[in-house]
Formats: C-alpha cells, structure tokens, sequence
C-alpha cells in the first residue's frame, strides 16, 4: 500500500516514479523501496518500465489493480475520517482538509 501510494502521489505531482523518488516519498534508502517495489510489482499493484524520457531509467506505475486496491484504500480514509469527525460541522471539516491540504503542498514546495 505504501509504494502504491507514493508511486500515485509523484505521478499526481508530474514527477518520475523512480525507486529514489519513491525512497525519497516515504522516507526509507533505496534498497529499502526496491524491495517494497518488487513486493508490489509481484502483487501485480506496480509495473515497472523504461522511462519515456530517459530509456536508461525505470519508472513505476500503477496497474488496474494498483490503482482499485489504493481507490479503496482512499474510501476506508474518508470513511474513517467521517467517523472521527461526526460531530464536526461540515465548514470545520473543510477547514481542516483544507489545510492538511495546504501543510502538504508546502512540504513538496519545500522539498523541491
């Protein structure tokens, strides 16, 4: 879940999947996203192949599998978060996805 997660998250932002950046993502070393990679390449979640930029790296992407295993993933979140914030109003909710939103853009600005 992890990898496909990161993989989603750099491909959303217009950056390389590659096994550094995807290290980088969640903050392991390389070796360690190597291995969670092929972990979920074997699962059938991430295919891995040439870049189109670049055909001596290789990029992850998220299969159809991958990418229904994380839309469900996302659906327990927001179910969970629904339930954690029962009692909030619908403004107060906004406001904190808003600026967990906003803490996270800041930290890929920072990153960059």
């Amino acid at each position: 879940m992890l990898v496909s997660e990161a993989v989603h998250s750099l491909t959303k932002r217009g950056a390389a999947a590659t096994v550094n950046a995807i290290a980088h993502e969640i903050g392991i070393d390389q070796s360690g996203a190597s291995r969670l990679i092929k972990s979920a390449t074997a699962a059938g979640y991430l295919v891995i192949a040439a870049s189109a930029t670049d055909g001596r790296r290789r990029e992850a992407s998220l299969t159809p599998a991958g990418r229904s295993m994380l839309a469900q993933a996302h659906r327990w979140q927001e179910d969970v978060f629904d339930q954690l914030t029962a009692d909030w109003s619908e403004e107060r909710r906004r406001d904190f996805q808003q600026a967990m939103t906003d803490l996270m853009a800041r930290s890929y600005a920072l990153d960059a």
